[in-house]
């Protein structure tokens, strides 16, 4: 009883000190609290975190570092802008027909900016070659250059962004068949690797313009929908064509090259050539960066636990945070334990430098900006949660043996006031706390997307 006594006197305060009480008015009416009550609560929040030796300060700092690669596909339904003539292919599906698609490069930048402004913390964005801007006439993807993205370069000098890039190999007339840099055609081979080629200089051009490195990142489709009899040909050409790729030497702190390993795809479900193997020992053997997409891997594999064993032998990868149900779906991401676990995995083992975080999903169903702010919102939530652990105390009782007292800790961690902590470092950064950049969504979609 009297611990119960406690936490009556505690919350009595809290509510007191705050203004935080029964969030709806008598009439049922939603009432937000005002700024003052969310320092007030803030204030309450150090308190709590400090007593376990959190410096609740250092956390958010070292959130507020760490950039997130936002995924330009998603304003669009990985449409680009090209016109080759073939429709999405490559394994690849968008399901839903939620109105304000951007039409092109203009409209997908403001969407971007507009997502961007509700999202806490400075931040990056991906690119395919697919939306490279060429005036209207077309340009084959092994001819594209740095000028073609000229615009998105300026445009994120202004927004005083990074940009990161990715060859684009589906949605191509020499891609219908489901097979690009390992296909048997010398022929399609060759201009595939023209195209990677062409990539990397591209983001070696957009590192230097923006005195950021690019990660250019490589995924590829190959692979058969029923059981091959050969497994290694097709992996051996894909080797072949990597090392023509990666020839030119190119400064890492212009372009890093990272390649993303797949399990199983649309098309693909019984054979993928560039599997989880054949990639991680090919960025070891030519120091590149792996890419670990949180769907492609089986339904029971989590890629928290692949990130201690690879930066063993790599100094750097990229992560994709995707959500994938009951496969590699591309669903938007949410707060979940699985991409709680990623964000632990980081910033308990201080991998903040070495590890890339991009977002990778597409949804058509729902406001496709609201997809960008409530996946970046959930990974950032993840980070910031991750960074408030009380991970000093946690790693002395695992030291010392006492495994009862670090799950005991690591549970009543979950408990703390984390909300406030949130709701602060949204104001901090000038964006909108709790459900309020909703109402900004809502904004855009009346004034801006139904107009499209």
């Amino acid at each position: 009883m009297g611990d119960t006594g406690v936490s009556v006197l505690v919350f009595g305060h809290f509510v007191k000190e705050t203004g935080y009480d029964n969030p709806y008015s008598s009439s049922g009416t939603r009432t937000m609290p005002s700024d003052q009550s969310v320092q007030q609560a803030y204030a309450l929040a150090v308190e709590s975190y400090a007593a376990l030796g959190v410096d609740v300060l250092a956390a958010t700092q070292r959130v507020e570092a760490i950039a997130l690669s936002l995924h330009c596909w998603q304003g669009d339904d990985v449409g680009g802008f090209e016109k080759t003539g073939s429709a999405l292919g490559g394994g690849i599906a968008v399901t839903g027909q939620y109105p304000g698609k951007a039409r092109n490069a203009d409209e997908l930048r403001g969407d971007i900016a507009q997502a961007l402004a509700l999202i806490p913390g400075k931040h990056r964005l991906s690119l395919h070659a697919s939306y490279a801007e060429t005036s209207g006439r077309p340009v084959e993807r092994t001819d594209l250059e740095p000028r073609h993205f000229q615009a998105w370069i300026e445009w994120a000098s202004s927004q005083g962004l990074g940009l990161d890039f990715n060859p684009t190999y589906f949605s191509h007339p020499k891609a219908v068949d489901g097979f690009t840099l390992a296909h048997s055609d010398p022929g399609i081979r060759d201009f595939w690797i023209e195209h990677g080629i062409a990539s990397r200089r591209i983001g070696a051009a957009m590192g230097k313009a923006l005195g950021k490195a690019c990660v250019t990142n490589f995924w590829i489709p190959d692979g058969f929908k029923d059981t091959p009899v050969d497994r290694f040909r097709p992996r051996e050409r894909l080797v072949q064509s990597l090392d023509r790729i990666f020839r030119e030497a190119i400064d890492p702190s212009l372009n890093r090259d990272a390649l993303e390993c797949k399990l199983f795809g649309l098309g693909s479900e019984s054979y993928v050539v560039g599997s989880h193997e054949f990639y991680l020992g090919y960025a070891i053997r030519n120091r590149k960066m792996i890419c670990l997409d949180a769907g492609h891997f089986h339904p029971t594999e989590t890629i928290s636990d692949k990130i201690s064993s690879a930066l063993l032998w790599l100094d750097e990868i990229l992560l994709h945070m995707s959500r994938g149900v009951r496969w590699d779906s591309d669903h938007v991401v949410t707060l979940s334990e699985d991409v709680q676990a990623v964000a632990q995995e980081i910033l308990r083992a201080r991998f903040d430098r070495r590890v890339h975080i991009g977002l990778d999903f597409f949804d058509a169903s729902i406001n496709r900006i609201a997809a960008w702010v409530i996946g970046s919102r959930s990974v950032a939530k993840a980070l910031l949660l991750a960074a408030l652990e009380p991970l000093a105390e946690l790693a002395r009782r695992e030291s010392a043996g006492d495994y009862t007292g670090r799950l005991a800790l690591l549970e009543e961690a979950k408990t703390l006031p984390f909300g406030a902590v949130w709701d602060y470092y949204c104001l901090q950064n000038n964006v909108p706390r709790g459900e309020d950049w909703l109402r900004e969504v809502r904004r855009y979609e009346k004034t801006v997307l139904a107009h499209r």
